[in-house]
């Protein structure tokens, strides 16, 4: 598991090669909602031996097969973020330092994986 603090005014798609590169994911299936389906990512996980199951935007040119059983697993992700939320210093961001939020953001997903 990696995190990956980015700043409030750039799309976290733009981070997703950086953050998929702090882990290995040869063998993995990547979930990912839309915002994620670029090309360069997908060509990424592709290059990586892993698989992905990210849908389409619906303007997009071009289209490509999604499992949407698979999909649907993404809901795990979704609760884990809302469970690490649980943690008032993370959601009112106490600390003024990045270092010392994005330990904490660690400490509480430890804290949420181990109940």
């Amino acid at each position: 598991m990696a995190f990956m603090l980015s700043p409030g005014n750039e799309h976290d798609s733009v981070h997703a090669i950086p953050l998929l590169k702090q882990i290995d994911i040869k063998g993995s299936n990547i979930l990912g909602d839309k915002a994620y389906g670029a090309q360069a990512i997908r060509e990424y996980i592709l290059s990586q031996e892993a698989a992905y199951t990210i849908p389409p935007k619906n303007n997009s040119k071009e289209s490509w097969p999604v499992d949407w059983h698979t999909y649907k697993e993404r809901h795990l992700i979704e609760c884990f973020f809302q469970q690490i939320k649980w943690f008032r210093r993370i959601f009112t961001r106490y600390d003024k330092l990045d270092d010392s939020f994005l330990t904490f953001v660690y400490i509480a997903a430890i804290t949420v994986l181990l109940k």
